[in-house]
């Protein structure tokens, strides 16, 4: 199979992007189709659908090992099947997006709540059917039993006046929206929880994440509580 386009996503990083689609509703992406695959026709109806489906690839996944048990990051360490999770890590690195449509192009899609980090390899478009996919009372296994309190995130003096700066350069982006909710799922690897508040084990609480054009850089006051230190912007 040859992908049918690559991903222009405001995640540039594998660290900080969603682990599933829809929780960081303003997070835009766009698909650039392959002009061979004649976009313009391709593409033709599908204004008429709110979401889609993008089947794609875990191009960044180097783990060649198999394993048919995985440590799923909601589990806090405990073990399942593979074939029970959505791990990236998996015999074929093919991932599955429900992903929101916002506008058809004549080069491609602009789609919101994205869980892709930029350059994806996108393999194929599907529209989403409610009457036919939506499962209201369908069940959900082992995640229905993951209880998670909520993350608060607060911003420093110094992060506010740089988010205002940085948000009038792009009228166009819910920034503090975007950073807010990516913030609120914590990013953290697994081995990275637990330390919040020991001095010295700062490097396990202080981290950064790359959004659109800037490095956010925060920290975790505790488990409930993140702080947003500084915003670095990787050009002007």
């Amino acid at each position: 199979m040859e992908p049918i386009g690559f991903i222009e996503s405001c995640f540039k990083d594998k660290f900080g992007t969603p682990r599933q689609p829809g929780l960081v509703k303003s997070a835009w992406a766009k698909l650039r189709i392959r002009a061979d695959l004649q976009p313009a026709e391709a593409l033709q109806g599908l204004e008429g659908f709110s979401h889609v489906w993008l089947v794609w690839v875990f191009h960044q996944n180097k783990v060649a090992r198999y394993h048919a048990k995985v440590h799923p990051p909601r589990m806090g360490g405990k073990s399942i099947g593979l074939f029970a999770t959505r791990t990236p890590h998996r015999p074929n690195p093919i991932g599955l997006s429900l992903v929101e449509l916002v506008k058809v192009e004549a080069d491609g899609i602009i789609v919101s709540g994205a869980d892709l980090v930029d350059g994806t390899p996108i393999l194929d478009i599907k529209p989403y059917l409610p009457e036919i996919e939506s499962i209201p009372d369908a069940k959900t296994g082992w995640t229905s039993q993951v209880q998670k309190d909520p993350i608060q995130v607060e911003f420093t003096e110094h992060a506010s006046k740089l988010l205002a700066q940085w948000q009038q350069r792009n009228p166009d982006k819910k920034l503090k929206e975007v950073i807010e909710d990516t913030l609120k799922l914590d990013p953290r690897p697994v081995v990275y929880r637990g330390y919040e508040g020991n001095d010295g084990a700062s490097y396990r609480n202080k981290h950064a994440v790359r959004l659109f054009d800037g490095d956010v850089h925060f920290e975790f006051v505790n488990a409930n509580l993140v702080t947003v230190l500084d915003i670095l912007f990787t050009h002007n």
